[in-house]
């Protein structure tokens, strides 16, 4: 099962356009298109908050780090 060639997807074109006629498919497609760019949206958020949660943890570590700097002097 490789990938989809021309007259298959002729064919898979011809059914859809029988099964549900000429007036219907700008609906298919406009569903399909918002499902698409919700979806999309939905990805770049959680892309957004793993982004913001990671450089938020590296904020918190540095300042760990600057604080046990700034508290342990060093002894002659």
């Amino acid at each position: 099962m490789g990938p989809l060639g021309f007259n298959e997807i002729v064919v898979i074109l011809i059914i859809v356009l029988l099964l549900f006629g000429g007036k219907k498919i700008p609906e298919l497609m406009r569903g399909l298109g918002k499902g698409v760019r919700e979806f999309n949206d939905a990805k770049t958020n959680v892309r957004k908050e793993i982004e913001d949660g990671i450089s938020e943890k590296d904020r918190e570590t540095a300042a760990r780090n600057a604080a046990t700097t700034s508290t342990s002097t060093p002894q002659p």
